[in-house]
């Protein structure tokens, strides 16, 4: 579904008015941005943002002009939309667990295109895109995801799957490119433990 959706033919049946083609986008990025909605403007408004985003996605797919990924470009309403929340009820976001790197991550264990500058032992590939799409991985990857904090996640999901420029992220979620990099290094060791330890011992 995620190489889909930026199908002209499929974004062509959304522009058209396609209910199915929309609920199908909706079932498939709904989770992601209601994920970007919490890590932006919390648990309590998330819900009522990412409906909020979907309203203002179908009222709009008809201007989307293709300057950007249809991900990208929905990414970013959902943003505006939890920081329009963020105004209107004179609240803001906050990242304190970025204030800390903590021990043990290393601000160096990625290059800029999101390698390992040094591999972890045992893992046979180098970034953590390439894990997702190992299937005997999947399960346990998907359950850390699901206990990260959601700034975290939020990161995670927004870099190392759907492949959005760091620079795009901070300015989406509100916070520095640095805390962008330390959330995401955060993330990707979590991850690597999850990953060590199944490969160690088979277990998640």
């Amino acid at each position: 579904m995620s190489q889909l959706i930026n199908d002209p033919k499929f974004i062509a049946r959304l522009q058209s008015g396609d209910n199915s083609a929309f609920k199908s986008l909706i079932g498939t990025y709904h989770s992601k941005l209601l994920i970007v909605a919490r890590a932006i403007a919390g648990d309590v408004f998330a819900e009522d943002v990412t409906q909020e985003a979907w309203a203002s996605i179908y009222k709009a797919i008809g201007k989307f002009e293709g300057r950007s990924s249809l991900s990208t470009w929905m990414i970013q309403i959902v943003s505006n939309e939890a920081k329009s929340r963020l105004r209107r009820e004179k609240r803001h976001s906050s990242y304190g667990d970025v204030s800390d790197i903590g021990q043990g991550v290393d601000p160096d264990a990625f290059d800029s295109s999101g390698h390992w500058s040094n591999p972890p032992a045992h893992w046979d590939i180098n970034t953590p895109e390439l894990m997702l799409q190992e299937d005997q991985l999947r399960q346990c990857i998907e359950h850390t995801l699901t206990v990260l904090p959601e700034n975290q996640k939020a990161v995670f999901l927004l870099r190392d799957v759907e492949q959005i420029d760091l620079n795009e992220i901070a300015d989406t979620l509100a916070i520095s490119q640095a805390n962008v990099r330390v959330l995401l290094h955060r993330a990707r060791l979590r991850l690597m433990m999850t990953i060590n330890h199944y490969q160690e011992t088979g277990e998640c």
